[in-house]
């Protein structure tokens, strides 16, 4: 079975995305910044704050997709080597 690459990276992407969002928007809620702020150090301008919630949204898309598209890439690569000469579609 072969991966669809933007598949896989557009549902990963949005998962993490709106997971980054809300938890910030969850951890403003509760009023437990500290730890949801450490993500400014690798999501360029990201805060906790209500627009930093849309930019960890947009910031998540993007690593996710990245992620999952590597992801399914890999996925491929591995099951055609493993299942090349077996002529297995297992």
């Amino acid at each position: 079975m072969k991966l669809r690459v933007r598949a896989l990276g557009l549902a990963i992407g949005i998962v993490w995305g709106v997971g980054v969002f809300a938890a910030t928007l969850l951890s403003l809620q509760i009023g437990k910044g500290e730890t949801i702020g450490t993500l400014s150090v690798i999501l360029i301008g990201y805060t906790v704050s209500v627009g930093g919630a849309f930019l960890g949204l947009l910031w998540g898309i993007i690593y996710g997709f990245v992620c999952g598209a590597l992801i399914a890439l890999l996925y491929n690569i591995f099951h055609k080597m493993v299942y090349k000469s077996s002529g297995s579609a297992a």
